[in-house]
Order: C-alpha cells, then structure tokens, then sequence
C-alpha cells in the first residue's frame, strides 16, 4: 500500500524518487509537493520586447509591464492597473449584495469577500467591528465596493433606500429552501457569525431567511461555503452564462 506523506513532512529514509519517463532524469517536484503541476508560480513576466514593444493604452500599468504581473487575477487582466480592473469590473456588476455580520472577527469574511469577487457582487457590507480578517481574501477586496455599517438596522435601511430586499442565511424554523424559492434580482445575502448564525437583531430585521438543504449529521455548514452557494444559486438564476465573461480562467 503507498504511504501518503504530508506536505511538511520530510520522505522517509529510503524513499524511491520519481523520475522522468524516458530520460532517467528526476523530476524537479516530490511526490508530496503541493503543486505537482505546471509552473511554480502564476501569472506572466516582463512585457516581451522590452519598453519599446509596450501596449499604450492607459490601463496598463508600467510597473507591472517592466517586472511582470503575479496577481491572481484573470488572464484578461494582465499587466492592468488596479484602478483599470475596478472600472471595467463595474461596468458589469451583479445586482446582489452580501453583508457579513461582524462581531467576534471572524476569520471567515476574508473568504466570502473571495466568492464576492468571482461571483461579481456588487458591494459587500461589514456589519458591526470596522476591522477584519483580511487574509481569506487574497487580496480580492482591493477590487470590491466594501462598506462598512455599525449595525443590522443601519445596513437594512441603506439597502431599502436601494430597492434592494435582505435575506439571511441560517437553518431556522420557517426559513425557505434554497433549491426551491426564486431569488430576487435585487438582493442582499446577510450571513451570521460562524457558530452563533445571524444574531437576534439581524433576525428581527431580515426581510425573509433561507436555509440550505444538508443530509449529513452536521447541524451547520462553513459560513463562507454557504456564502457560495448562495451567490452561485444567484447567477444560476439571474446572470449572463452565455458570455464569455462566465468561464475565463
């Protein structure tokens, strides 16, 4: 039986190393290499041809042309400015929100601020503490509209102000199924804290909660995996999947 190591694991002492078939020479990876595929790191180098061969257009940003481009951004995007990627990001835009109540720092907003830039959200709202985990983010938020509200009221009423309905997320009696109701164009997706769920003014507030079909003994899920399930069950019903847009890597 083969034996799995974990990544930081050093092999054991003996431990065949893998080689290139055909040439006898080793492979430059491990077999417990994280990324046995492919280049070791993402993204394009310089711009070929050096400064003479460079695009003029003014989305492309010099520095990024000269030492190359390592974002984890889009091929389409290569070598634009920041500033460039947010404008034609908003031209575009999805008309669903998703607020994310933050009272403990929860180390889980970092990652739904991720899904809300895949998945194209139109702002994301921090309700509550103005910091927070920015790390599950890898850096998405710099291409967000990100607002911050001291609470639930207050993110309600800019959010009615907008014709904009706010559904919470949590498996509580009377909650609608998401498999099964029509989503509003017009929505805002509030998730809870991790643990405790949405707190007992936000669900004093909420114009209505769904709750996402489970079948194991689990009595929750992931706060950032239901985050993705419901801006995806969105654009399953309300975006452009005939774009291109919808399936660039």
């Amino acid at each position: 039986m083969a034996t799995v190591h974990l990544m930081d694991e050093e092999p054991p002492a003996g431990a065949a190393t893998p080689v290139a078939s055909g040439d006898g020479d080793s492979l430059a990876r491990s077999p417990y290499d994280p990324m046995p595929h492919g280049a070791p790191e993402v993204g394009v180098g310089p711009w070929p041809g050096g400064r003479a061969d460079w695009p003029r257009e003014p989305r492309y940003d010099p520095e990024l042309l000269e030492h190359g481009d390592r974002r984890n951004v889009v091929d389409r995007y290569r070598y634009w400015s920041l500033e460039a990627i947010r404008a034609d990001l908003d031209t575009r835009r999805h008309s669903f929100h998703v607020a994310i109540e933050n009272w403990q720092h929860d180390f889980n907003i970092g990652t739904i601020v991720r899904s809300a830039n895949a998945f194209l959200a139109a702002e994301v709202h921090i309700v509550g503490n103005r910091r927070w985990n920015r790390r599950g983010a890898m850096v998405t938020d710099r291409y967000q509209h990100i607002r911050h509200h001291e609470d639930v009221p207050a993110l309600a009423a800019y959010l009615h102000e907008r014709g904009v309905r706010l559904l919470g997320i949590d498996n509580l009696p009377g909650s609608l199924h998401l498999e099964t109701m029509a989503l509003p164009r017009d929505v805002c997706f509030l998730f809870g804290q991790e643990g405790p769920g949405l707190s007992e003014q936000a669900r004093e507030v909420c114009d209505g909660t769904f709750s996402i079909a489970q079948f194991g003994s689990t009595r929750s899920i992931n706060a950032s995996s239901a985050a993705a399930i419901a801006m995806h069950s969105w654009v399953v019903q309300h975006a452009d999947l005939g774009a291109d847009e919808a399936w660039r890597g």
